[in-house]
């Protein structure tokens, strides 16, 4: 009796069993999640899923496990372009993110997946997923394009999974997953896991889901208990010095600094690095590669601070974040949720803090109501005096180093060269003003071009002018002067039509 109880315990409990069971629990996966012990059987008995969770509450084993315990049973025939399984994600990175997920899971099984990303090359997505795969892995833009080019064929596809669903919708991928949706095989189990509600949410859900078992872990918009979250007070111009005196204590080993926009992220990074920090950064203007070069070196501890946008505020899981800074509040205040849900993952404490400027009090305000609570200001930088700004360094204006020497007594620009007085020789394309080319001089008077009274023309002395590289006397006859051309009572000249050219007709 106690053997049956024993082999029952955790996810063997839920149903899962063999090979994929002892896999799951190799990879550290033991004890069941509160998500993951709702959604797992109403899966496996075959139920579509609505889930509603804070980001980091283990949702992807939830949809991964019972799906694969069912492909398992299927054996590997696969038919060319098709997919057994898809799985939608808003970004590159959370995309990634479920693959990894989903092979630590699998291993050991004949288990095919493949990605469908933009910013990667499209050539070597459609070259994996042309035998056939059992898992794909996409965001809505890219394998939209591949469907449209009958790359991708979804008829065969019986597991749909949308994964934050609610980030899909403010990406503007709603119209795209309607249709993805309606290409799949119409007997399809759907999952749909979402950490907000919002309207167009329950309407997408009753138009894709038949009669879903409802799992909802943690009310909407909650963060994790474990997060100790705190503000700052301090105008824009003194958050750089602020951030980089937080950042000075080492008790900080890993750091995800969130901006509000791609170029603040760039602007963030750049102070950081004057300041003598090492950080990475990442947005949507990156590529694929250069993001996930980033996201490996903070992952592996090589890179101490990530500077993002939004786009990373769900799908990393990076084990041991111990701070979020928000260096600017978010747009929509549901994603301040998402940003700190970062830290504080898997039980463990985190700390969440926000840097505010007086113009985001209506922000904050926002971001308290959605978290129901007030936000403690442990710090107020507001009565101090705005930092002295240092200049940046010359090498970083692209200022082209001066070729001459410093004018004695003369007012010098930035890059070295002195400014024009009105005397002396200007400088034009790099040759004093007596060495300029023809069309180009305007000394005084246009007569006396050259100080000489010579007007050079090609080179030659205003007297001795070529006319097509021959002197004005002997030019051909059809160069006579003005009244020796033609005889008088010569026909005058008419504009004949020529072969047989009819004019073109007039616009009515």
């Amino acid at each position: 009796m106690n053997e049956i109880d024993a082999e029952l315990n955790g996810f063997a409990k839920l149903g899962i069993s063999g090979q994929l069971l002892k896999a799951t629990t190799a990879a550290g996966f033991t004890d069941p999640k509160p998500i993951q012990e709702q959604a797992i059987p109403a899966q496996l008995a075959g139920r579509d899923i609505l889930g509603i969770a804070q980001t980091g509450s283990g949702k992807t084993a939830a949809f991964a496990l019972p799906i694969l315990s069912r492909i398992i049973a299927l054996g590997t025939k696969r038919r060319p372009k098709t997919a057994r399984a898809l799985i939608l994600a808003p970004t590159r990175e959370l995309a990634v993110q479920i693959e990894e997920t989903i092979k630590v899971l699998a291993k050991g099984a004949h288990i095919s997946t493949a990605l469908v990303l933009g910013g990667v090359s499209r050539f070597s997505q459609v070259k994996k997923i042309g035998p056939g795969v059992d898992f794909l892995i996409a965001t809505p833009g890219r394998l939209m394009d591949l469907v449209r080019e009958k790359d991708v064929i979804l008829s065969e596809t019986t597991w749909l999974v949308l994964d934050e669903a609610d980030r899909m919708l403010d990406m503007g991928f709603i119209n795209d997953v309607k249709r993805i949706a309606k290409a799949t095989h119409p007997a399809r189990q759907t999952a749909l896991f979402s950490a907000t509600m919002p309207a167009e949410i329950e309407q997408l859900t009753q138009s894709l889901l038949r009669d879903p078992v409802r799992v909802e872990v943690a009310p909407q918009g909650t963060t994790a208990a474990e997060i100790v979250q705190s503000v700052v007070l301090a105008r824009t111009k003194q958050k750089r010095k602020v951030l980089s005196d937080m950042l000075a204590d080492e008790a900080m080993s890993s750091v995800i600094v969130f901006a509000r926009t791609k170029h603040g992220a760039d602007r963030v990074t750049k102070d950081l690095e004057r300041d003598g920090f090492e950080a990475a950064v990442i947005h949507g203007n990156k590529s694929q590669n250069a993001r996930q070069k980033a996201l490996n070196g903070f992952r592996d501890g090589s890179v101490r601070i990530l500077v993002a946008t939004d786009i990373a505020a769900r799908g990393i899981d990076v084990p041991g974040i111990s701070h979020v800074v928000n260096f600017d509040l978010p747009d929509e205040a549901e994603s301040y949720v998402h940003r700190i849900g970062r830290t504080g993952r898997n039980g463990r404490d985190g700390i969440a803090i926000t840097l505010v400027d007086p113009s985001e009090n209506s922000k904050l305000r926002q971001v308290e109501r959605i978290i129901r609570m007030k936000l403690p200001v442990i710090a107020d930088h507001l009565g101090q005096p705005d930092p002295v700004r240092e200049p940046r360094p010359q090498g970083e204006r692209n200022f082209a180093p001066a070729n001459d020497g410093a004018r004695e007594g003369k007012e010098q620009r930035r890059d070295g060269r002195p400014r024009n007085d009105g005397f002396g020789k200007k400088r034009f394309g790099a040759k004093p003003h007596g060495d300029r080319p023809f069309a180009k001089k305007h000394d005084g008077d246009q007569g006396e071009r050259n100080h000489g009274g010579e007007r050079p023309f090609k080179g030659k002395p205003s007297g001795e002018r070529h006319f097509h590289g021959k002197p004005k006397g002997d030019r051909p006859f059809g160069d006579k002067p003005h009244g020796e051309r033609k005889p008088e009572g010569s026909k005058p000249f008419r504009n004949k039509r020529r072969f047989n050219r009819k004019p073109a007709a007039r616009a009515a």
